[in-house]
């Protein structure tokens, strides 16, 4: 009698404690912002890619818009639902509906080539000249590294034999680097360009890889850097509240553009470049654009296919198919 009693009131607890999981498993897994009329959960990173969304941080009433220092701390929010939405590198979008299985899309291009590589000195003038030389970059695995590899291939050169290249430090972290004269060579973005550039104006910037690309690719695809993607369950429930934010953001670029003094104090006030000069400075090169999905189809399918030839696991192990790109309820 005892063994059966202690048996039930054990079937009893197993019941109890899966009925209490289940419920709170039920009453945290929905922390996007589904629900119409709450706030959108935005990520932005500092930096070009968080640029264009300025103007777009000063209203509080509809978004919340969190700033990141690396893609890392986003792609787990975005997956597990925290974040309807984010700006993230190009080829990280790609890699995203890859592994959800379609769950996160890509809504517009906000950012186009940023990359630069400096040098404390004066001995590179071409990608050939990088031949035998140490390379400084950041953000291994991430876009820079695969435009990178593709750039100094199609020169002859092999990464990793050719040419040397270190990935150990960040982007802020490498600027601080260059400015110090610790590193003489290095691939930086706008605005860390700029920013080493005001430290050091002695610093040379040899090369635009958005114009090496252009010649590598023959013309034939645009470096498309910067992303916007959301969920796919929150374009389900509130396509309509998306599509006003794509009209909001492409005003907050069409701001930033045409008002670099002013935008630059709400980057210094959104702490996305620490200093208003700074960011007005580097607004030029940064190449912040707004491009809806729809437009952008045809540059990041060729841009996606140049990554995808060079390395499939640079845009998630296979192209992007036509579900992957947000066709909007209008012409956005």
């Amino acid at each position: 009698m005892k063994k059966r009693l202690s048996a039930l009131i054990l079937v009893l607890m197993f019941i109890v404690s899966t009925l209490f999981a289940a419920g709170c498993s039920n009453g945290s897994s929905n922390t996007s912002s589904d629900v119409k009329g709450k706030k959108i959960e935005i990520a932005a990173l500092k930096g070009a890619t968080g640029m264009g969304m300025s103007k777009l941080m000063e209203n509080k009433k509809d978004y919340h818009i969190t700033l990141y220092d690396s893609p890392d701390q986003i792609t787990s929010k975005l997956i597990n639902g925290e974040l309807d939405g984010a700006a993230v590198p190009s080829n990280l979008a790609s890699i995203l509906y890859n592994k959800t299985k379609g769950q996160v899309k890509l809504v517009a291009i906000n950012t186009l080539g940023v990359l630069y590589i400096v040098e404390n000195g004066s001995t590179v003038k071409s990608i050939g000249d990088l031949k035998g030389k140490t390379l400084y970059s950041s953000n291994k695995g991430s876009t820079p590294e695969f435009i990178l590899n593709y750039i100094l291939r199609k020169n002859g050169l092999e990464p990793g034999k050719d040419v040397i290249v270190d990935y150990k430090m960040n982007h802020s972290d490498l600027a601080a680097a260059v400015a110090s004269k610790k590193v003489d060579l290095a691939v930086l973005p706008e605005p860390f360009v700029t920013t080493t550039r005001m430290k050091d104006k002695n610093l040379q910037v040899p090369i635009d890889l958005t114009k090496e690309w252009d010649k590598a690719s023959d013309g034939q695809s645009k470096l498309a850097m910067g992303t916007i993607v959301f969920r796919k369950s929150f374009i389900d429930k509130r396509s309509k509240d998306l599509d006003n934010f794509l009209d909001k953001y492409r005003d907050s670029v069409d701001f930033v553009n045409s008002n670099k003094t002013e935008a630059g104090k709400l980057m210094e006030k959104y702490s996305i470049i620490p200093k208003a000069k700074v960011a007005e400075m580097a607004i030029p090169g940064s190449n912040i654009v707004f491009i809806n999905a729809k437009d952008g189809k045809q540059v990041l399918q060729k841009f996606y296919k140049v990554l995808y030839d060079s390395d499939p696991k640079s845009v998630g192990g296979k192209m992007p198919d036509e579900n992957f790109y947000y066709s909007g309820n209008k012409n956005n």
